[in-house]
């Protein structure tokens, strides 16, 4: 059967994908890494040796592995070679803390962990306590070597009839207190997305520039319908505004997805304008709240189509602003998409009526099966109309227009989106109040240029005798650093403070809420963030 017809059937595979792109055209390059290129027929083939070794190793289909490394060819082939045994993957941040990663390998249940060098120097400190073998995919000593660990070129996986509802990868929020969901997509869901991903018109002569991790769903969304509908993925291993723009003008980039903070840094590179993007076919974001400015400047001067996409890694409802199609929606994140179901529901679980304010739900084919072994956060995010249909709530607030364009007021969730990665307050502030001079700890997301938002904490501080103050002059500067300083170092990459303010106390509701808008709005950096 040929690609072609492969993806008009109701449910496919996205190895059977590949394995059609390898046998209609062995020799176009599936992926590209700095100096090295992988064709599809060699892709195929380092799939099947994936898949074979998964199997010898007695990993049964519906179980997982998981992988925390850099962006590689490995790392897809580590990553599409499991799809193929029906084995799901868990692609963990490397950037999240040690212990993060190894309460997340754990949740997983998984029988093995692909690292490389610099992720197996992070997880030093905590490798005696996660029992899963290590394999190095760029051969490092950490663990076994892959080149070593593969079957041997010609090794031929034992067939696989794999379902749609059978888990296809495990997304894990971020976290560093106690352990982070792991969102679990199913096969199902990603057919339907590389289903819709026709519609922006990935296929055959598409060339996808990815900027972003590939353990990011933000990624996945672009990569895996590149790769199987028969285009080619450039891989960067770190976004740069200056190398992405020189990549995109050798390879001819027809596509990319990058987070509203990679936009404003290329838009922004004074050299911006004299490289040559006339190939660009769509830009897509998502991730982050994308101002309407940057919006219109994109569409000003980059060629090409811009979509924003605004949905959840869990699934459900999806919104689409095709933005070079109607440029006086900047400001909102679109309408839904074909076969999405999006309402607004009050705090009582009951639809507001059109025009109303409300937090935002959504159904689609494309649904998480539930939060990985946590069936309690799963009933949390899940929403159910009067009929039983099933929707994800979102914590989004929000409002549609008269032309059913979605309009987000706030987030109901204190989540702060940085770099177009989820930072959760609770998170931040469960480590600051384990700092002994800090009473109380609220954390909440502040603009920032370099990073859309960024976090930012309040505390209130300990005396001996266990009351609170707030000092004065260069004692509380001094003390703000220290705490900074000390929460930083326990935190992730990416969950990192800009900024601790020392006050005398948190400001309250009536009944005892901490009012973190008020502390967003009264904080005046004296430089930007």
């Amino acid at each position: 059967m040929s690609p072609l017809e492969l993806i008009e059937q109701p449910f496919g595979t996205y190895a059977e994908l590949i394995r059609a792109q390898a046998r209609s055209r062995p020799g176009h390059p599936a992926l590209i890494e700095d100096q090295r290129s992988v064709s599809f027929a060699t892709l195929d083939a380092m799939m099947d040796r994936v898949a074979a070794t998964l199997q010898r190793e007695g990993i049964q289909a519906t179980e997982a592995v998981t992988i925390c490394a850099g962006a590689s060819l490995e790392y897809a082939a580590a990553f599409l070679g499991a799809l193929r045994a029906g084995v799901a993957v868990a692609p963990l941040a490397p950037s999240s803390t040690a212990q993060s990663l190894a309460d997340m390998v754990a949740n997983a249940e998984a029988r093995l962990l692909f690292v490389d060098a610099a992720t197996a120097q992070q997880l030093a400190a905590v490798r005696t306590s996660i029992a899963t073998r290590f394999v190095t995919l760029d051969d490092s000593p950490a663990g076994e070597p892959f080149s070593r660990w593969l079957e041997p070129a010609g090794a031929v996986p034992a067939a696989v009839d794999i379902q749609p509802g059978w888990p296809f990868n495990i997304i894990y929020s971020s976290g560093t207190t106690g352990t982070p969901k792991g969102i679990v997509q199913p096969h199902g869901m990603r057919w339907a997305h590389v289903q819709r991903a026709r519609l922006q018109g990935y296929g055959p002569d598409a060339v996808t520039l990815i900027a972003t991790p590939l353990y990011s769903n933000t990624t996945l969304v672009s990569f895996f319908p590149t790769v199987t509908l028969g285009g080619t993925v450039v891989l960067m291993a770190k976004f740069d505004a200056a190398t992405y723009l020189a990549l995109a003008q050798m390879h001819r980039a027809t596509h990319t997805m990058l987070v509203p903070v990679q936009y404003q840094r290329l838009m922004a590179h004074t050299d911006f304008d004299r490289f040559d993007l006339s190939s660009f076919r769509m830009k897509l974001c998502t991730s982050a709240p994308f101002s309407a400015a940057l919006k219109a400047d994109i569409l000003r001067r980059w060629p090409g189509g811009l979509v924003e996409y605004y949905g959840m890694t869990e699934g459900g409802g999806t919104c689409i602003l095709a933005a070079h199609e109607h440029p006086d929606k900047l400001a909102t994140v679109g309408a839904p998409a074909e076969g999405h179901d999006i309402r607004l529901i009050d705090e009582a679980g009951v639809e507001v009526t059109q025009g109303g304010i409300g937090e935002v739900v959504g159904h689609s084919p494309a649904m998480m099966l539930g939060y990985h072994r946590q069936p309690d956060k799963t009933r949390e995010a899940e929403w159910y109309a009067p009929d039983g249909k099933r929707f994800i709530r979102t914590g989004d607030v929000g409002r549609f227009d008269a032309d059913g364009f979605l309009t987000l007021m706030d987030r109901k969730k204190d989540m702060i989106i940085s770099g177009g990665f989820n930072v959760y307050p609770s998170d931040l502030e469960a480590v600051l109040i384990q700092h002994p001079a800090v009473s109380e700890a609220a954390v909440v997301g502040v603009a920032s240029e370099r990073w859309g938002e960024t976090p930012v904490a309040f505390v209130t501080l300990r005396v001996p005798n266990g009351t609170q103050r707030a000092g004065a002059g260069g004692t509380v500067k001094c003390a703000a650093t220290e705490i900074k300083d000390w929460t930083n170092e326990r935190l992730g990459k990416t969950q990192r403070l800009a900024a601790v303010e020392i006050v005398a106390a948190l400001p309250r509701s009536a009944i005892g809420k901490i009012l973190k808008r008020e502390l967003r709005d009264n904080f005046h950096p004296a430089a930007p963030l």
